[in-house]
């Protein structure tokens, strides 16, 4: 019984190795996909892989830490064998068709030392990084030499310059773009009969002011082992149908590990996704497979679609040209189908090929229902067939309705045949304040041409009963009350806060009055501010009433604490009491503008938006300069003194925040001490 349950459990091992095609009916792997606010949603895979190979079982013999894999358009697979000096053509089948070890050099046989690089032409000329041998090796389709391309020569490499060349690709010119080992200067350009020409891309150094700083300051012995600031190295290159060159970095906390240059060099990849193509947005930062993504390579597939792989976690990333996370799918692991050392992707037709170096082998992944769905989706959006795209959409929504991506190319088809209001509708569903912006623009102007007259009708009435209203008000009122004195404080702020505080015309409950309004409005701005202006409406979890409230009112006695604190050790005239009423009646414009800011929101465009940020901006300037006067009145200061003291009170607060950060840490410590030190007294109690 023994015996036949290890030769089931190695039955799935020999298939794999024999190369024969892996059942596909349950993932190694969970699919997820990053919503608007960067948290992993649940999502079907959308690959899965169907077929490992390794060379045991072929005719080239085992694998030995291959490097490279390039895939043509003819579907012919090229495997740079590095450990084995070689390179292996496959046909898509996987089987063998050619293997090149050796070539004829001069009239002497020739070898390749540690080659990591091929780039094929489209006229079938295959260009080979020997790396070993510091060169790049140009042969026929059946393996004959063209020509050898060798170290740069130019005034602008250093003498201690190393020539490595480890990847490559050429464009339909002949040019060469080649990616040294240690070259940090950006990728090395060769013309079409094999001269440098220079460099291209360099990464900008990323450096902090405080390292410049010290670096500054330091003697030459310790700036000898500070670090460098020096660029980031490429490790990787593909060329797309129109002679861009994808590059790729293993930088960390970098927002561009992939670039798009133009043959000027500069990166004009398209990053207008919720997030930049960078791998996984959220990771460990310790335990099992911590830190960022480490991208190794970038595969182009069709209509500016392209695919990255992340090393740390063996996960590879598809995006659309706009730079839209498409899906995700692969894991490092032991199981079928999963990678111990991923190093290179390319695309087979719709399939990926996956290079692991790790375990000498390649594994092909084929698109599920969902991922061919959404593949597809894209490729008809972007070649202007939005009905068939709808279609793919709706059938990839069924299969995932957490896809934000669908929702926006829905929504583009439907702004594309006039569908303004349902074109909105999926816009904010998939969380795009540009093209919901767009779609609004539109919608308002057909609905001001259809209801004109009513608006004007209900702008006239409004008009005429806040002209009502005033005037009543006048007539009843002979001396101010609460909230005439509020009123006439914001308008005439140093006679209003002198009658405040030596008049004694404030009261303390109209102040924390004050406050408990302006929480709420913040929490009604929260819920009710346009999309265009407030995307996080969507998220059911943004808003909570305890946390608006307490963000306005911590902060607002913190700083008259802070204020109180402060002044009475500088001589200050004010009263605690007079401190909160002077802040909270200073608190008024930002309550008057929440209400217009509203909405306001809800009727304009992004681009109109400069008329939100100014109404927006005056309300805090003049709650700004209401504080101003009420402190300076307060404590009977002057001007400069005012505000060095408020500039110290936000200090103060800071100091404040510090300590009772550090406060409930000690006390966090505490309980987890005495609670360690009870569960080991009950533990020795019991064993005894």
């Amino acid at each position: 019984m023994n015996r036949l349950r290890r030769v089931l459990l190695l039955f799935p091992l020999l298939l794999v190795m024999v190369g024969i095609a892996v059942p596909a009916s349950a993932a190694p792997y969970d699919g997820y996909n990053y919503s608007w606010w960067g948290e992993p949603d649940p999502a079907p895979v959308p690959y899965l892989p169907v077929k490992q190979v390794v060379g045991d079982q072929l005719s080239s013999g085992a694998f030995n830490s291959p490097e490279d894999i390039f895939i043509t358009s003819d579907k012919e697979i090229y495997v740079v064998d590095t450990g084995n000096s070689r390179i292996v053509r496959l046909d898509e089948n996987a089987n063998v068709t050619q293997i090149i070890s050796t070539f004829t050099n001069s009239g002497k046989e020739d070898k390749f030392a540690a080659p990591q690089g091929i780039y094929v032409h489209t006229n079938g000329h295959l260009f080979v990084a020997d790396t070993g041998n510091k060169r790049v090796v140009e042969l026929t389709k059946e393996g004959d030499l063209v020509r050898v391309i060798g170290a740069p020569e130019s005034d602008v490499l250093g003498s201690g310059f190393v020539y490595e060349p480890i990847k490559l690709v050429g464009d339909s010119a002949g040019r060469l773009y080649v990616v040294g080992k240690g070259v940090f200067n950006g990728i090395m350009q060769f013309d079409s009969g094999g001269k440098f020409t220079g460099f291209m891309g360099v990464n900008k150094v990323r450096y902090n002011a405080v390292e410049v700083f010290w670096k500054k300051f330091s003697t030459d012995e310790q700036r000898s082992k500070m670090m460098l600031f020096i660029p980031v190295e490429f490790n990787n290159v593909d060329i797309d149908s129109e002679g861009f060159i994808y590059a790729t970095t293993r930088e960390a906390f970098s927002d561009a590990p992939v670039k798009r240059l133009n043959p000027s060099g500069d990166d004009v990849l398209k990053r207008t996704g919720y997030h930049p193509p960078k791998g996984d947005v959220r990771f460990r930062i310790g335990g099992l497979r911590p830190g960022t993504s480490a991208i190794a390579s970038v595969a182009i597939d069709r209509n500016g679609i392209y695919s990255i792989l992340d090393t740390t976690r063996g996960r590879i990333f598809t995006y659309d040209r706009e730079g839209k996370l498409m899906y995700i799918y692969g894991l490092l692991g032991e199981q079928v189908g999963t990678f111990k050392t991923p190093n290179d992707i390319d695309m087979l037709g719709d399939k990926m090929v996956v290079l692991d170096k790790g375990l000498n082998q390649l594994v092909f992944f084929e698109p599920t229902r969902y991922g061919s769905a959404v593949r597809d989706a894209v490729i008809l959006n972007d070649t202007g067939q939005e009905e068939k795209s709808v279609e793919k959409w709706h059938e990839a929504l069924s299969l995932n309705n957490n896809l934000e991506l669908a929702y926006l190319g829905i929504g583009k088809a439907e702004l594309r045949q006039g569908n303004n209001y349902e074109a909105m509708q999926n816009f904010e569903l998939g969380m795009h304040r540009e093209y919901y912006s767009r779609a609004f623009e539109r919608y308002r102007k057909e609905f001001m041409w259809e209801h004109f007259g009513k608006i004007m009708v209900g702008v006239i009435a409004v008009a005429a009963m806040l002209f009502l209203a005033r005037v009543f008000i006048k007539r009843k009122e002979t001396e101010p009350g609460v909230v005439g004195i509020a009123w006439y404080t914001i308008f005439h702020p140093f006679n209003g806060f002198w009658e405040l505080k030596f008049e004694k015309k404030g009261r303390v409950w109209f102040a924390l009055l004050l406050l408990l309004v302006l929480s709420l409005l913040y929490l009604l701005k929260r819920q009710y501010t346009g999309f265009i202006f407030n995307p996080a409406i969507n998220d059911p979890d943004s808003v909570n009433m305890i946390d608006e409230i307490k963000f306005i009112v911590l902060p607002f006695f913190m700083y008259c604490i802070a204020n109180w604190s402060l002044t009475t050790l500088m001589d200050g005239e004010g009263k605690f009491k007079e401190i909160v009423i002077a802040t909270a009646y200073a608190l008024i414009p930002l309550i008057l503008m929440q209400i217009p800011l509203i909405l306001l929101s809800n009727i304009i465009t992004i681009q109109e938006g400069s008329f939100y940020q100014l109404l927006e901006s005056i309300g805090f300037l003049w709650f700004f300069g209401l504080l101003l006067v009420g402190m300076l009145t307060v404590h009977q200061y002057s001007v400069s003194k005012t505000i060095v003291t408020m500039i110290l009170t936000i200090i103060v607060i800071g100091i404040m925040i510090f300590l009772g950060l550090l406060f409930f840490s000690l006390v966090q410590q505490m309980l987890s001490f005495g609670t360690t030190v009870y569960k080991e007294a009950i533990f020795r109690i019991g064993e005894g």
